[in-house]
């Protein structure tokens, strides 16, 4: 059944190959081990690099962990001489980017700051009706021009005294998907208004 000599050549090159993905897969687990530790011991520190950055702790933590992930897709670790300074550098590249799709989507409006809340809670004065008159005409304007999911929260929200929980069942979105559209109207309607006078 063919020769001896060929039969240990397979078996030679079926034990390499075993043994190289043997090797591969310890590096593998090696390497994500390393990862695993570099990030547990400086996961409070990126997600305080990333708050001073951001100032939304959920986000800091999604961008942290965001830095443990593209830590994991590095493919020669051997190469990083400072595994440290090297997540760090990670870490300012993730927040450009962050701040960069921020700028592109627009400024919005964290609708939990508590200067927001203030401003949303005091009533209008009526320092001139008519003026009032032209402001409440150019707001409704204004809401009519929002991305559709950004004006139901909005109206939901401050029309209906719905919850973000309530709004996200309702527009099958997550809560901080609704936060995100109420923040993001409130951000439109400023600039839009202001721009009006």
């Amino acid at each position: 059944m063919g020769c001896p000599r060929a039969r240990r050549a397979t078996l030679s090159i079926n034990r390499g190959i075993t043994t190289g993905v043997e090797a591969m897969r310890g590096m593998a687990e090696g390497k994500s081990e390393l990862v695993e530790r570099l990030f547990a011991a400086h996961r409070g520190a990126l997600q305080k690099f990333f708050y001073r950055r951001v100032r939304q702790r959920s986000d800091a933590a999604e961008l942290a962990q965001e830095v443990y992930l593209r830590m994991l897709r590095v493919k020669d670790t051997a190469a990083i001489h400072d595994a440290e300074a090297y997540l760090f550098s990670v870490a300012s590249n993730l927040a450009k980017e962050h701040a960069a799709s921020r700028r592109r989507r627009g400024v919005s409006v964290d609708v939990e700051d508590a200067t927001i809340q203030e401003q949303l809670a005091q009533p209008p004065s009526f320092e001139g009706e008519i003026l009032t008159a032209q402001q409440m005409k150019r707001l409704r304007a204004v809401l009519r021009g929002l991305p559709p999911k950004c004006h139901a929260a909005v109206v939901l929200q401050y029309v209906y005294g719905q919850s973000h929980q309530q709004i996200a069942e309702r527009l099958q979105v997550s809560p901080r998907m609704v936060k995100q559209y109420v923040g993001q109207a409130l951000g439109l309607c400023r600039r839009r208004m202001a721009s009006w006078g």
